[in-house]
C-alpha cells in the first residue's frame, strides 16, 4: 500500500462513511471508493462490508486497521520529531471557533514566541460548520473550540474556560424584555444554528423539548455564525450562544438573554491523535498555563470563568 492508500483506508476505517472520509481527505467519494477497491484487489479479499445503509469493517479489515494504524501514526510522529531535532524554524497553526479563543491564543502566542523566537504561530478562524476539517487536512495543528469533541482520531485537552449560555432574540420578540429565560420559554420556537455539527454536539447543547415535553425545533441550514445572527435579526428564529457573543457581536437589532437553567459552554484545545510536535506540545502548555490571565478586561468575567485547578 502506498501512503495515500494507507491514509484512505485508515480514514474510512474511522469514519465508516465514504462521504465523510472523502471530505476529510479532500478528494471525491469516487476516488475513495477506487482506492479501497484497489487495495482489496491487491489483498484478495474485502476489507469493508457495504450496504445501502451502513459501512462496516470485515474481520480482515479490523486486522489490517489494528496492525497498520500504529505504524502509520508512528511515521507521522517520527517525521515531526525529526523536523524539530533538525532545528528548522517551525510554524504552528492554531484555529479558533470563538472570538475569545482568538484573544487568548494571541496572548499565549506572544509569550510563546518570546521563549521560542524561531517558532511562528499562525491563527486562523474555524467555522462551526466544519470544526475539524482543517485539523484533519493538516492545515491546522490544533483548534480552540467548544466541547464536546468526541472524535476517534482526535484528542481533547483540559477545559480552559466556561462561558454561560444565552438566548439571542430580535428586539421585536416577546422575550426581548425579559432579564433571563429558561428552557421552558423555548416551547414551539425554532433554534437556528450552523449546519454540519455532529449529532452528539447538538444533543449536548440544543434541547429538543421543554421540561413539560413541548417541542423545540431546530434549523441547521446556514454555514456561518454571522448568517445565523442575520436570520435571528430578521425574525426567522432564535439562537443559543455563548455570553461572549454579546460582547464581540453586539447588534442593535438583537438581545442576549442569560439562561437560568442551562449549564455553561466549555472550551478547550483539540489536536490529532497522531500527536503534536514538541513545539506544539509546548504551545498547548503555554495556552493552558496562561488561560486565566488572557481574557480581555472588558469581557464579563462573571459569565466567563476558568475551571478550578484539579486538587493537589
Amino acid at each position: 500500500m502506498n501512503w495515500q492508500e494507507q491514509e484512505t483506508f485508515l480514514v474510512l476505517a474511522e469514519e465508516l462513511h465514504f462521504g465523510r472520509a472523502a471530505e476529510r481527505l479532500a478528494v471525491s467519494r469516487a476516488r475513495v471508493s477506487q482506492m479501497i477497491h484497489t487495495v482489496e484487489r491487491r489483498i484478495g479479499a474485502p476489507l469493508f462490508e457495504r450496504t445501502s445503509r451502513r459501512v462496516s469493517l470485515t474481520p480482515l479489515g479490523i486486522q489490517l486497521r489494528d496492525a497498520l494504524a500504529p505504524h502509520h501514526h508512528g511515521i507521522l510522529a517520527a517525521l515531526a520529531r525529526a523536523a524539530d531535532s533538525a532545528g528548522a524554524a517551525e510554524v504552528l497553526r492554531a484555529g479558533f471557533t470563538h472570538p475569545l479563543g482568538s484573544e487568548m491564543l494571541m496572548s499565549a502566542a506572544t509569550m510563546f514566541r518570546a521563549e521560542r523566537p524561531a517558532c511562528t504561530v499562525e491563527l486562523r478562524e474555524v467555522q462551526l460548520s466544519d470544526r475539524f476539517g482543517q485539523l484533519r487536512r493538516r492545515e491546522l495543528d490544533l483548534v480552540f473550540l467548544e466541547y464536546p469533541a468526541v472524535e476517534p482520531d482526535l484528542v481533547s485537552g483540559p477545559v480552559l474556560l466556561r462561558d454561560a449560555k444565552v438566548l439571542v432574540v430580535p428586539t421585536s420578540h416577546p422575550l426581548a424584555t425579559r432579564t433571563s429565560v429558561s428552557v421552558a420559554d423555548l416551547a414551539d420556537e425554532t433554534l437556528l444554528t450552523a449546519r454540519g455539527l455532529a449529532g452528539y454536539f447538538l444533543d449536548h447543547h440544543f434541547p429538543t423539548h421543554t421540561p413539560a415535553g413541548r417541542p423545540i425545533h431546530r434549523s441547521m441550514t446556514m454555514p456561518y455564525w454571522q448568517e445565523v445572527m442575520v436570520q435571528v435579526a430578521a425574525g426567522n428564529g432564535i439562537a443559543l450562544a455563548a455570553a461572549q457573543a454579546g460582547h464581540f457581536y453586539p447588534r442593535p437589532s438583537l438581545v442576549y438573554l442569560p439562561f437560568d437553567d442551562l449549564p455553561p459552554i466549555e472550551y478547550g484545545l483539540v489536536w490529532r491523535a497522531s500527536g503534536l510536535s514538541p513545539a506544539g506540545t509546548a504551545f498547548v502548555r503555554t495556552v493552558t498555563e496562561t488561560a486565566p490571565s488572557t481574557m480581555p478586561d472588558s469581557v464579563d468575567r462573571e459569565a466567563i470563568t476558568q475551571p478550578e485547578p484539579p486538587p493537589g
